[in-house]
């Protein structure tokens, strides 16, 4: 063998051992690299399937199952001039209410200085009727919720006729003013 032989064989052996080498450390870092990404994955769908169903169902006891009657603000302007009265009525054609316990809605009234009154009632095919007042309208908006058990004069709910918002002059201070009713509608 000369030298030319020996310093090839010699490269031969260094180059593959060095290649070997880094082919070793090529795979370490391959399979760390791999580690940390199953890891992180892992992570995140724990994560996600811990705190998902929490942010869906944040208060399952607050959810409600509602049919809206009015989408907008309903406004019931009074003047007590020549009237007695102002209602509001919202026709129920017919509708069958019997599944739903409770009757939900927004109002308040334009005037602080105000009282008023306001008497909601139900009407249904056989001209049953039955109504239940709100003392003292306030003056923001405030959520009322009236169970349909205590409008007592009603004995069939499937067949519902109309449904009323009514401000009476023997019920109001002043015998002008606003009241505004939102958000109506029927809670199962």
């Amino acid at each position: 063998m000369d030298k030319k032989d020996i310093y090839e064989h010699l490269a031969k052996i260094y180059l593959d051992a060095s290649s070997k080498r880094k082919k070793k450390g090529k795979e370490y870092t391959r399979l760390f690299r791999n580690l940390f990404i199953g890891a992180s994955s892992l992570a995140v769908i724990l994560l996600l399937a811990l705190i998902l169903p929490a942010a869906l169902n944040r208060n399952p006891k607050n959810a409600e199952i509602a049919l809206v009657l009015a989408p907008d603000a309903v406004k019931i302007n009074f003047h007590f001039d020549p009237a007695r009265k102002e209602c509001y009525n919202i026709p129920l054609n017919q509708l069958d209410i019997s599944k739903y316990k409770a009757l939900a809605f927004s109002v308040k009234k334009v005037r602080y200085s105000d009282t008023v009154n306001l008497r909601v009632e139900f009407v249904n095919q056989y001209k049953e009727k039955s109504e239940t007042y709100l003392q003292d309208i306030p003056s923001k908006w405030e959520e009322f919720r009236i169970e349909l058990f205590r409008f007592k004069g009603i004995s069939d709910w499937s067949h519902m006729r109309q449904l009323s918002f009514v401000i009476e002059e023997w019920n109001a201070k002043d015998k002008r003013g606003v009241v505004f009713v939102d958000n109506i509608r029927f809670i199962k």
